[in-house]
């Protein structure tokens, strides 16, 4: 992007307005569908005080706060995360730890994911997705040349992602569990790791899932439930079917703002894991596709920073930009696959929009993040010494 100097001539801009705008747009969609979705369920708890703006007021909150963390994510050089890297990826392991203590980790929904903060619950798997990226890309770069090495390069880190994997897997949280190896894995083949040994771990990684999946009842159930959501559409299909109805009611241009049915009771989690099939409801394919084409903007523009910095020879802000591309799509793929009946059920928001403190200041960190990477990309391209 360009603007005129006093002169005017034509200046390369410090920032990325356009990823800006479309990271602010979605933020803003967002804050007008969690309240829209989340009316009815505020209304009719007593934990919310039945006001209607409950979610809408924390929501709110939580976009200030997560603004604040990010415009603070955004002063930092990426010299300084580098540095930091393994530091942060030690106190993601840590609070991942902590959430497992009895009596400290908090439970909902017979899953133990939340420490309390008092006034609101802090899930670290969500700033641990973060902490990958950056712990994966520093790794990447540090081991540059042993990529081609199973001993030297590969199972360092698979030792790693079987720590946490399995922290994960005891809150359990499959989804950040899946998201996470996606991130590491896309990263090290972006640093050059052998194709063979990609290879073979895609497979492995396969089996290990077909495996969690084949000896844990409830996420068999979940797959039977998505293999035929009508053959129990009040059991094990009851979310799938109700979030197919809300797509199939919202047609091409929706039913209106607001005039959501299956936000009534009938979708559970529908401000949260859900929010997309209230948008199809109320905004119809439209609102949908203008959803998609933001998100695919956003990972785009991810991996051209990143590629940008590559041919800077900024290896470690390349693989943190494109990791960052990574895990914002591929999340934003599940829970859509979710919503839409392709993937099986999964506890993974949609980032950016969703309701949650600890995921919306975990995608605005990492956009500040990713804009720092453009920002000294931009600098350098004009010969300033960072």
């Amino acid at each position: 992007m360009f603007y005129s100097d006093v002169k005017g001539r034509k200046v390369a801009a410090d920032y990325d307005f356009a990823l800006i705008w479309a990271a602010g747009l979605l933020l803003a969609l967002g804050l007008v569908m969690v309240y829209s979705s989340s009316i009815a369920i505020a209304e009719g708890s007593r934990a919310t005080g039945q006001q209607s703006a409950y979610f809408l007021i924390r929501h709110c909150a939580y976009l200030m706060v997560s603004f604040v963390l990010a415009v603070a994510a955004f002063q930092f050089p990426l010299v300084v995360w580098q540095k930091g890297a393994l530091y942060l990826f030690m106190l993601g392991v840590a609070l991942l730890m902590l959430v497992l203590v009895p009596g400290v980790g908090r439970e909902v929904n017979g899953s133990q994911r939340w420490l309390s903060l008092f006034v609101v619950n802090f899930q670290p798997s969500e700033v641990m997705k973060l902490f990958a990226v950056i712990y994966a890309a520093d790794y990447t770069v540090r081991k540059s040349a042993d990529m081609h090495s199973l001993k030297k390069g590969f199972l360092p880190m698979f030792i790693v992602m079987l720590l946490v994997g399995g922290l994960l897997l005891r809150e359990p949280d499959f989804g950040a569990f899946a998201v996470i190896t996606v991130i590491a894995m896309g990263i090290l083949f972006l640093g050059g790791m052998n194709w063979r040994l990609f290879a073979g771990l895609i497979a492995l990684l396969l089996v290990g899932f077909v495996l969690l999946i084949w000896l844990s009842p409830y996420r068999l159930q979940r797959v039977a439930g998505f293999m035929d959501p009508w053959a129990d559409p009040f059991g094990k299909g009851y979310q799938l079917s109700h979030a197919l109805i809300a797509f199939g009611r919202g047609e091409w241009l929706g039913v209106g703002l607001g005039a959501s049915v299956e936000k009534l009771f009938y979708l559970p989690e529908a401000h949260t894991d859900f929010l997309l099939a209230v948008i199809a409801e109320e905004l119809g394919f439209i609102g949908v596709l203008m959803v998609i084409l933001a998100f695919s903007f956003i990972v785009a523009r991810a991996f051209a920073i990143g590629r940008q910095a590559a041919q800077l020879e900024r290896h470690f802000p390349a693989l943190v930009a494109q990791g960052i591309g990574i895990w914002l799509g591929v999340q934003t793929l599940i829970n859509m696959g979710v919503n839409m009946g392709v993937l099986p059920t999964k506890g993974l928001t949609l980032p950016l929009l969703s309701f949650g403190g600890s995921g919306i200041a975990a995608n605005c960190c990492a956009l500040a993040v990713l804009l720092r990477v453009d920002w000294e990309n931009r600098q350098l391209m004009r010969g300033v010494n960072l």
